[in-house]
C-alpha cells in the first residue's frame, strides 16, 4: 500500500464520523445483547463473590464495573450486592463501582462521539452546549435523582455532550444513592423478613401487627368457655 492510500485509509479510521458511527453500533448491539441475553443471576453472583472469599469486594465491584460497560442492567447485581454485605455496605460498594464503570463508559462516549457531535451542532445547539457545560452537575444530578433514561446508556450519551468529567462523576455517585439504598436494602433483607429495612417488616409498624394476631391466638380459647366470660372479654376489649 503506497503513502497516499495509507493516509487515506488512516484518516477514515480516525474520522470523527466513523467513530460516531461505531458508538452508534456498539450502543444498539449492547442494548439489544442486553435485552435478549440478559444478566447473570442473583444466584450466580453471590455465588461467585462468596466463592472468593476476602476478596469478594474485590470481585463484586469488578463484576459490576464490567456489566455496567457492557450495559448490562446492575438492577439484580444491586440487589445482590445487599445480600452479601448488608444495606449500608451494599449500597456503598455498588455506588462507588457503578460510578467508576460510569465514568469508563463516559470516556469511551467522549472519545468516540464528542468530536463529531461538536461539528454537528455548530452554532445551532452551541448555547445548550455551553448550559450544559456550565451546569453538568445539576443536569446529571437531575437525570440520575429522576430516572428517565437507561443508567447505561445514558453514561455513552453523557460522553458525547459538554458535560464535564467531573462534574459527571460527581453527579452521578450522589444521585444513585437513594436508589441504589433502596435495592441493596431489598435485597439484604430478603433473608430477613422483620426487618426494619423493609416496609411493613420491622419497627414499630411490624411489631403492632405481629402482637394483634399474638392477641387473637390468645383470646381464641376463651370464646370456647361455658360461662361465656371469655365472649364478654372479646367484646369489651
Amino acid at each position: 500500500m503506497s503513502g497516499p492510500e495509507r493516509s487515506g485509509l488512516l484518516r477514515v479510521l480516525v474520522s470523527p464520523r466513523l467513530r460516531l458511527g461505531v458508538l452508534a453500533i456498539v450502543l444498539v448491539a449492547g442494548v439489544v445483547a442486553a435485552i435478549l441475553i440478559g444478566g447473570p443471576s442473583k444466584d450466580g453472583i453471590e455465588s461467585a463473590v462468596r466463592s472468593a472469599g476476602v476478596a469478594g469486594p474485590i470481585v463484586y465491584a469488578a463484576l459490576y464495573i464490567g456489566l455496567t460497560v457492557l450495559l448490562v442492567p446492575g438492577t439484580v447485581l444491586t440487589a445482590a450486592g445487599g445480600v452479601l454485605f448488608g444495606a449500608v455496605l451494599g449500597t456503598g460498594l455498588t455506588v462507588v463501582s457503578a460510578t467508576i464503570g460510569a465514568g469508563i463508559s463516559f470516556q469511551i462516549g467522549r472519545r468516540l462521539g464528542r468530536e463529531r457531535v461538536e461539528q454537528i451542532a455548530g452554532k445551532r445547539l452551541g448555547k445548550l452546549d455551553a448550559w450544559i457545560s456550565r451546569n453538568g452537575f445539576l443536569a446529571v444530578l437531575y437525570v440520575r435523582l429522576i430516572p428517565l433514561f437507561p443508567f447505561n446508556v445514558l453514561n455513552y450519551a453523557a460522553g458525547v455532550t459538554s458535560v464535564p468529567t467531573r462534574s459527571y462523576l460527581l453527579g452521578t455517585a450522589i444521585g444513585i444513592i437513594p436508589g441504589t439504598f433502596a435495592y441493596s436494602a431489598l435485597g439484604g433483607s430478603i433473608d430477613h423478613p422483620t426487618s426494619p429495612e423493609v416496609p411493613g417488616g420491622g419497627g414499630p409498624g411490624r411489631a403492632a401487627g405481629d402482637r394483634r394476631p399474638a392477641r387473637t391466638a390468645r383470646r381464641a380459647p376463651a370464646r370456647l368457655r361455658p360461662d361465656g366470660g371469655g365472649a364478654r372479654r372479646v367484646l369489651t376489649a
